[in-house]
């Protein structure tokens, strides 16, 4: 299938590695254009190499720094000649215990997943709808639906981006202009956030690692965690063409974990 976005221009975050990057191959092989940012330089400019292999044709920029910077959110929007594909994304707060949790942990996790994601999206989204073309997901979590108490932190962030996305992406003045706006909400994809999370969790449990990844994965009706390229697939359809008429969602992609009807 044609995705009809060969030769746009998408901002992909956090994606030296993990789903940004899965996100930013997935583009780059439907000849997307991409801008990608992380914090660290050398896994950034590694990813960029690989993926001027996949798209020889495209250009690939890199943005070295943290998004929570408004001189670098405005470095991302720059780098392009016009951002058609948003793809926020940043990685979590550690998970924990909430009585440990600081000031100072909050706030750094509110500007990192909520504040920082909903200023990219004020930055880009008029000129996405007077162009009449515009593609914005947000990756969050599967805790969004389904909370781990480990994860709190994270989750409540989450929760204030997912809350202020569902009122914008159904206003008319982007709807009704070809603009989209949608969250795709991981499971236990094979990440190293996903083993940092059994990491802590072993410390706090006093059980190995090994046996918390394999009680998550009794868990999973799939029988697996995630592939990061089965979530890119995902996240490569909401920015197509085809998906103009999916917007405001939260689409959750965990192998069946989540044992709700809604």
């Amino acid at each position: 299938m044609d995705l009809g976005i060969r030769g746009k221009w998408a901002v992909v975050c956090a994606a030296s590695k993990g789903l940004g990057y899965s996100c930013a191959q997935a583009l780059a092989d439907e000849g997307v254009n991409i801008v990608i940012n992380a914090r660290g330089a050398p896994d950034l400019e590694a990813a960029a190499q690989r993926l001027k292999l996949r798209n020889p044709e495209g250009e690939v920029i890199t943005v070295v720094g943290d998004i929570t910077d408004s001189s670098i959110r405005q470095a991302l929007v720059d780098a392009a000649p016009q951002v058609d594909i948003l793809i926020n994304n940043a990685g979590g707060p550690k998970p924990g215990n909430f009585r440990e949790w600081t000031d100072q942990e909050w706030r750094a996790a509110i500007d990192t997943n909520m504040l920082a994601p909903i200023e990219l999206i004020k930055s880009v989204i008029d000129s996405m709808a007077g162009r009449g073309f515009g593609r914005i997901i947000n990756i969050t979590s599967g805790a969004v639906k389904a909370p781990l108490d480990a994860l709190g932190l994270s989750t409540s962030v989450r929760c204030g981006l997912t809350g202020f996305v569902a009122g914008l992406a159904r206003q008319k003045d982007f709807a009704s202009r070809n603009t989209t706006i949608n969250n795709i909400l991981p499971g236990a994809f094979k990440t190293e956030r996903l083993e940092n999370t059994f990491q802590v969790a072993a410390e706090r449990s006093g059980k190995t690692v090994n046996a918390m990844a394999e009680s998550r994965l009794a868990t999973i009706p799939a029988g697996r965690f995630g592939d990061p390229a089965e979530f890119a697939a995902l996240c490569a359809f909401l920015c197509s063409h085809q998906a103009a008429y999916v917007t405001g969602q939260n689409i959750l992609i965990d192998g069946g974990a989540y044992p709700g009807i809604f």
